[in-house]
């Protein structure tokens, strides 16, 4: 009997099928359902196939999580590109940029601060290097901030992280569907995942106008 030939590996742009194909098993399963075998199975290659674009499985996780950062970057740019120049304004449209990827990719926004845990990132510096923009642009929105009367005094780093907790915990606890009535939208219809950032805005605000 004539021996079946292997299946070719060449998907087209089998790269970004494995990545897609990868960021549905975290959607469906989390990231322990993650690995190269399972991505290759949902695209429908050999499993020896993905190893021709990621060596391993650590490898396609810096991958995703590069992406990631990009496409949240690419996001709070776009917020603060409709935004006015009123720096309590500047600082919240990149927290919303944040908060708007993490709901709409997340998948994405598991793998992203999920990579320390699941791999050596020290081997992979590119995903540092795409890490650093997001907070670049959190860490210039506070210093607008600060520049504002009444607010000089507050630790630059304190306000940081304020503002990047209330949108990365926000986010996390809608994903979790653990976010509390204090921020439903009306009588319960729904969350306001933008409530921390507004509440936020209203706080600086009332520093800056208060004698």
């Amino acid at each position: 009997m004539a021996r079946r030939a292997p299946r070719p590996y060449h998907h087209g742009d089998l790269r970004r099928a494995l990545m897609e194909a990868a960021l549905a098993l975290v959607s469906d399963g989390g990231l322990p359902a993650l690995s190269l075998r399972e991505a290759a199975r949902r695209a429908g290659v050999s499993v020896a196939a993905p190893y021709h674009h990621f060596a391993s499985r650590e490898a396609l996780i810096a991958a995703l999580a590069v992406e990631g950062f990009a496409g949240m970057r690419a996001s709070m740019e776009a917020e603060l590109a409709a935004a006015d120049d009123e720096p309590v304004e500047r600082l919240l449209a990149s927290g919303r940029g944040y908060l708007r990827y993490a709901l709409a990719h997340p998948a994405s926004f598991q793998i992203m601060f999920g990579a320390p845990r699941l791999c050596d990132v020290s081997q992979f510096p590119e995903v540092a290097s795409a890490s650093a923009p997001v907070g670049e642009i959190l860490a210039r929105g506070v210093e607008g901030v600060l520049a504002l009367p009444g607010l000089s005094a507050v630790p630059a780093a304190r306000l940081a992280l304020l503002a990047w907790s209330s949108v990365h915990g926000m986010a996390w606890l809608v994903l979790d569907g653990a976010a509390p009535p204090s921020v439903a939208v009306g009588n319960g219809g729904g969350v306001d995942p933008f409530a921390p950032v507004e509440a936020l805005g209203a706080l600086l605000r009332a520093a800056v106008a208060s004698p």
